[in-house]
């Protein structure tokens, strides 16, 4: 069978972009050119320039894989995306990456990308850990191998903020304006976050280009939502049979999306609210609903699903007690949130449910359970101190607490940032404050909680119920 590539006969049930790719000029540059911003933003930017087009194509940069880069450039830079449902399944080719770099081999290239006129706004899809992200401070966490490597050496950056900080020095130098910058990953106010990282970086070398940054730059936040697996043999040999080709890069999805994002560019931005996103003033009430009712929920069900031996999301899910689990906490959560314009929350949960719930998408549960020091903060932690200030007990918070520390302690291999403070935490002798090691780690949980002698003693006893096995 050939391989997916610009002049390969589709059948006519393929959805195909409504435009030429190779007539496409870039005005984005994305960094992190993994699966979720390509059965993503990219989907929402093909569908939006085939509404109203323009100078919008794709630069995708990947800073660690040369693999990606190959794979596209081999293919036309074109990919396809399945939509499978328990209703059918469907293919779309997507056409609006143009180029990919690898920063390990073209840093020079995507640098002077950077400092192009025509790139106007840069996204971004790194995952929580890339940031160097200080979670005690907000600030930079200047232990951080990129954060150091690039205030050390700041014209020849690794990180994703060295990255773009020298691109804006560089623009200013040239007395260009600054490029919108995008952030996508699951992070609250995210925009405001990278915003201060920027800030503090550049000021570590120039207070001058902090000060331009500061007064001319601009870094909407956003809220992003699909569910995207991991891409498998099993996924690819599917889309081969619908497309009649071999695609190494395709990927398999849902049918549902959202983007939510702040209106607030330096020089525009393509028709995506034609392609269905939300453009709004503030995106904060919507990210907490998406953090705290789908990624608090879908955190609880992945260590529930490791702990039981269950693959994917839709195998713990089968399972009433767990689902009911997942409904309640989510029902929980949703007590912390205001009002979210345009969204009805008993809806948006029985949504999600049914969203879990898909047999045709293999979400690893091992996949989401990887990060936890990175994510439980702003999935769950935070909401669980503004719960019990409320008078709220959080019980399902506790014990999706104790199912991550569980997951720690069975877990010495664990896939976090962190690994190394979780492992000595895990190997300390368990007591009657069995989580105690947990709550000592700087910087992971509110202080709120680790004053709440009662909550902590919930957890606690979650946690003995979880190691007696009658959970």
């Amino acid at each position: 069978m050939e391989r997916l590539s610009a002049s390969t006969p589709l059948a006519g049930s393929v959805v195909k972009p409504a435009f030429d790719p190779k007539t496409l000029k870039p005005g984005i540059l994305h960094i992190g050119l993994g699966a979720f911003h390509r059965a993503h933003q990219a989907v929402y930017n093909d569908l939006a320039l085939a509404k109203e087009p323009g100078d919008w194509a794709i630069v995708g940069v990947s800073l660690r894989s040369l693999d990606i880069v190959r794979d596209l450039k081999a293919q036309d830079h074109i990919y396809s995306v399945v939509t499978r449902s328990g209703a059918g399944e469907s293919v779309q080719v997507v056409g609006s990456i143009v180029k990919g770099i690898s920063a390990v081999e073209d840093r020079e290239e995507l640098l002077a990308l950077l400092v192009d006129p025509a790139i106007k706004i840069v996204t971004i899809t790194v995952t929580e850990k890339a940031y160097g992200l200080d979670p005690r401070t907000g600030g930079l966490d200047r232990n951080h191998p990129a954060v150091a490597a690039d205030l050390a050496n700041p014209t020849a950056p690794v990180g994703v903020i060295g990255y773009i900080v020298e691109g804006l020095a560089r623009r200013h130098a040239a007395g260009q304006e600054p490029y919108t910058v995008l952030c996508c990953d699951n992070l609250p106010t995210n925009g405001r976050i990278v915003r201060r990282l920027v800030i503090e970086m550049a000021g570590a070398r120039d207070p001058a280009l902090a000060n331009w940054i500061s007064g001319h730059g601009a870094f909407p936040s956003s809220m992003v939502d699909r569910i995207v697996p991991a891409a498998t043999d099993e996924g690819r040999a599917r889309a081969a049979g619908l497309l009649g080709a071999e695609d190494a890069l395709s990927l398999e999805t849902e049918p549902f999306m959202q983007w939510v994002i702040e209106d607030h560019f330096i020089a525009g931005h393509p028709a995506w609210d034609k392609a269905g996103a939300l453009f709004v003033d503030d995106v904060e009430p919507y990210e907490k609903m998406k953090l705290r009712l789908l990624n608090g929920a879908h955190s609880m069900i992945a260590y529930l699903g490791q702990l039981k031996g269950l693959e994917y999301v839709r195998d713990v899910m089968a399972v009433p007690e767990c689902r009911d689990l997942a409904r309640r906490h989510m029902q929980a959560a949703r007590k912390t949130l205001d009002p979210v314009p345009g969204i009805d929350l008993d809806k948006y949960i029985d949504q999600l449910i049914e969203r879990f719930e898909n047999p045709t998408i293999a979400h690893r549960t091992k996949q989401i359970a990887m990060d936890g020091s990175q994510k439980l903060p702003q999935r769950l932690f935070a909401g669980t101190a503004e719960a019990l200030a409320e008078g709220e007990d959080a019980d399902t918070a506790a014990l999706a607490t104790a199912l991550w520390i569980a997951y720690a302690k069975r877990t010495p291999d664990i896939d976090d940032p962190r690994r190394e403070e979780l492992r000595r935490a895990a190997a300390e002798p368990a007591g009657d404050d069995a989580s105690a090691p947990f709550f000592a780690l700087p910087g992971l949980f509110p202080q709120a909680l680790i004053d709440n002698r009662g909550w902590r003693n919930l957890v606690n006893a979650k946690l003995a119920e979880i190691e007696a096995g009658r959970l």
